[in-house]
Parts: C-alpha cells; structure tokens; sequence
C-alpha cells in the first residue's frame, strides 16, 4: 500500500464514519419512546391544539424521511436546529456551554497527560523498584475509582475549604477583572483535580506499559552496549518508538475536551457542555443532543484521523 493510497484510505474512512453517525444520531432518538411534545402534553390545561402547534413548529409532524432530509439540509447550512427547552439555537447553546467546559476541561486532560506520561516512564525505566511498585499501585487504585466517587470524596474533604459548585461565586459582585479571574479558577480546582486523578491513572498505566515493551528490544540492548546514557536511551530510542500507544492515548484525551466531563460537571455544577447535555436527556431535548453527540463524533473522528497521519510519520511500516 503507497502513501497515497493509505492516504485515501484513512481519509474514506473518516467521511463515511461521519456518515454513518449522523444517520445513526438521527435515527436514536426517533425509535426512543416520547419527546420534548410528550412532557408539555402532561403539563395542566395544555390543549391537543397546543401539541399539535408544537410538532408542527418542530417538524415532529411530517413523515421520517422529510425530518432526515431537513435534518441533512440543516447539516450543510450550519443549523443544527432550536432547542426544545430554551427555544434558542442549539448551536448557540452549545458554544456558550463549551466556552465554559473548554477550559476546565483542557487544563486536567492536559496535566493529566503530562503526569500519566512523566509517572509511566519513571515507572518502566525503574522497573522493580520501590517507585515502580508505589506509583502503578497508586495508578491502579485510582482507575478502579469511579468518577463520581472521586469527585464526592474531594466534594467531602474539601467542601469547607474550596468553592464546590458552579462556575464563579453569584453572590459576588463589584469584582475586578483580576478578582474574577481568581474566582473562577477557585471554583475550577476540585473539577481539575478530580479530572486528572481519573484520567492520569489510565495514562500512566498505558505509557508504563509500552515503554517496557520498547525497552525489551534488541536495539536498546544495543545501544546500552555501546554505552550511551540513559537519558540518550529513553528520548532518542525507546520513548520515539514507544509512541504510537502514546499517541492513540492523547487523541482520545482530547477529544474528551469537546464532549466535557458528564459526570464531574454534574457533581460540580459546572455549565458546561456536559451538563447541558444531561439537562437535555432529561428534558428530551432531541436538538440539542444530536447537535451536541454530532459534535462530539466529529471532533473524535478528526482526532482520530490525525492520529492516523502521525503513525505513519511516526513509522512508515503502517502502510505495508
């Protein structure tokens, strides 16, 4: 297989994926029983006419094939349709909600990154040892944890000490750009921190465990031999070629950038796109979750595919 060929390959393969998730992302949540019409139905003194303005305001009424090709159509205008509970456009609500996930989210899958691939290193290169022992115990412990028990234990331990919901303090106003600032990243603290405690733990185990398998090899063997460091080693031999692993690892990080962190902005209430998402399965809010879960395959796919082209930078042999 040529470079070319794989190239279109890979690059097929992302189209149709998308393809195939928007369909599928259309289709879900039509076959679930109820919607957004179904809950107003249930609300005193609401009249069938009113339901029936209402499926016909959303296109609820028309046949199957018409919403999926309006839904196509709306697709390729950048409509991603108005939003059953605030009757914006979902778009717009989607963009405010990961204007405020974005940041929170980034800075603990980054450092969590960082530490998974600093703690999987240290680990493989002192193998056997009391460090190694500690820290894939320590990392072990905290990827059995579920997320919600990490995030409600910080919630107990620190409640008293640090902002444990929402965003910025409500209560406060007349506050400097500065005092806004500080504010906020108080009320970030135990997000991030619960964030990199459940992601470090999988990274660090993932790195330990290809970095072994690279320091196994003949090469390094040899190059040991010819008595090169072992910082020369690790950076020049082992890490490089330990690093398709690595990578397939940071692309799936961050594409948990743009779907957020459910489960902590939930224990957090944090606005974010997590959260906005949640809201919407309990509202039947079917706009805002396909705009939101097309997003997300999206950002996941063309991560994924980036990840493709650095393989094959990485190691050519993946076109054979």
């Amino acid at each position: 297989m040529g470079r070319a060929s794989y190239l279109w390959k890979r690059t097929g393969f992302a189209l149709m994926t998308v393809f195939v998730a928007i369909t599928f992302n259309f289709i879900l949540f039509r076959v679930l029983p109820g919607s957004a019409i179904t809950r107003i139905s249930r609300v005193p003194n609401a009249s069938p006419a009113l339901k029936k303005a209402l499926e016909e305001q959303f296109g609820l009424d028309r046949p199957i094939w018409d919403q999926y090709l309006l839904y196509l159509k709306g697709l390729f205008t950048g409509n991603l349709g108005i939003s059953y509970s605030n009757r914006q456009p979902v778009f717009d609500n989607l963009m405010e909600a990961f204007g405020n996930t974005l940041p929170m989210v980034s800075i603990g899958t980054i450092l969590a990154i960082i530490l998974g691939i600093a703690v999987g290193i240290h680990s493989a290169v002192r193998r056997g040892t009391v460090a190694d022992h500690v820290s894939t115990n320590l990392a072990v412990l905290f990827y059995a944890f579920p997320t919600q028990f990490l995030g409600m234990m910080l919630l107990i331990l620190f409640a008293g000490v640090l902002p444990s919901a929402g965003l910025h303090d409500p209560f406060a106003i007349g506050m400097t750009p500065w005092e806004e600032f500080l504010d906020r990243a108080k009320h970030m603290i135990l997000p991030v921190l619960t964030l990199i405690l459940t992601l470090y733990a999988e990274n660090a185990l993932i790195v330990r465990s290809s970095m072994l398998e690279t320091l196994g090899e003949d090469y390094v063997l040899t190059a040991r031999a010819k008595g090169l460091s072992r910082g020369k080693i690790i950076s020049s031999y082992a890490l490089r070629n330990a690093m398709l692993p690595i990578v397939t690892m940071v692309a799936l990080a961050l594409g948990a950038i743009v779907s957020g962190a459910i489960l902590i902005e939930v224990i957090f209430s944090w606005p974010g796109i997590g959260r906005a998402l949640y809201d919407a399965v309990l509202q039947r809010d079917y706009p805002m979750l396909q705009g939101g879960f097309l997003i997300i395959t999206v950002v996941v796919v063309v991560l994924n595919y980036i990840a493709d082209l650095i393989y094959f930078k990485l190691d050519p042999r993946v076109v054979d």
